[in-house]
């Protein structure tokens, strides 16, 4: 919700009040009314009405003409907002507008964690060890530099794709190591945080696909593939979480792990993943360190025709 009404709003300080606005709302009013047929639908319309609102009430703001005329269109259009798709597409432009090259690394990265993962800024802070007025602080002028600067809310053009794409995996992967092995807090690791991560690297290895050019595209591009390869990697380091501490919280070792506590399940599907990603002949690092990480967990490799290499031998 908070990714669509950035989109309409087109400001993240208007669109996180517009949301939190629409959540009291639908407090005082649901308990009366009853639950509407479409929650999410009912809480992004109150939420943008009530910017609309707010935006008139504060004389320094103009009208919401300089949003554009897209929120207009959008909110008349409630299969624009509404629908699944619509909102992973609001999703994955919010995460390339927070790991846009304008910002600074340590900028990207925080910003993601605050506006796609939802951590509180304290939370940031501590796997930053930076105090947390410091760290609210980065988040401000990130937000700042991207309105000053109108960096546009959107999937990059496909020629920009592949560099902006970079810095994407990058920051997610930064992500997902933050909650696989947690820098603060009582727990080795946050599932929480991981888990996000890896939905993060499901929708852009879902989406992407769409964006190849319509003709005369490869099969999977370079992207593609190291999109699937960092998804493999975190599915196959997250599937030993259960096995790597112990019930005093320390740390247990790959060869001293107990083997039945890893998910298969996600064994499985990282190993598949690998094969894709690899197959294309456009694996990266990160596809790379898949196949390394799919060894590691020990699974069975599929037979080959004579004459042809596994997947791992191209790996390694």
């Amino acid at each position: 919700m908070l990714a669509t009404l950035i989109r309409l709003l087109g400001d993240f300080d208007v669109a996180e009040e517009a949301l939190h606005d629409a959540f009291r709302a639908a407090l005082e009013q649901w308990p009366r009314d009853g639950v509407p047929s479409n929650p999410r639908a009912w809480l992004v319309s109150a939420g943008r009405f009530k910017a609309i609102d707010g935006v008139r009430r504060r004389a320094r703001f103009d009208a919401l003409e300089d949003v554009g005329e897209k929120a207009d269109v959008a909110i008349n259009d409630t299969a624009a907002w509404a629908d699944e798709e619509s909102v992973e597409d609001d999703q994955l432009r919010l995460i390339f507008t927070c790991c846009h090259p304008a910002l600074a690394p340590d900028a990207q990265i925080a910003l993601t964690l605050r506006e796609v993962c939802g951590l509180t800024t304290e939370e940031i802070a501590r796997a930053f060890l930076t105090p947390a007025p410091t760290l609210a602080q980065r988040i401000v002028r990130a937000k700042g530099k991207i309105r000053d600067a109108r960096i546009p809310y959107e999937v990059p053009a496909r020629a920009a794709l592949p560099e902006r794409l970079d810095a994407v995996l990058r920051v997610i992967y930064l992500v997902f190591n933050e909650g696989y092995a947690a820098s603060s807090g009582a727990q080795v690791t946050r599932h929480d945080v991981s888990g996000e991560a890896i939905r993060l690297a499901r929708l852009l290895v879902e989406l992407l696909p769409a964006l190849r050019e319509p003709q005369g595209a490869p099969s999977s591009s370079r992207g593609e593939s190291e999109a699937q390869g960092l998804l493999a990697l975190m599915l196959l380091h997250d599937s030993r979480r259960a096995a790597r501490s112990s019930a005093s919280g320390e740390i247990i070792l790959l060869e001293d792990q107990d083997r039945s506590l890893w998910n298969r399940d996600q064994i499985a599907e990282g190993t598949r993943l690998v094969e894709r990603a690899l197959s294309s002949g456009r694996g990266g690092p990160y596809a790379i360190q898949a196949a390394i990480a799919a060894v590691h967990a020990g699974l069975p490799l599929r037979p080959r025709p004579t004459g042809t290499r596994s997947w791992v031998s191209m790996a390694c």
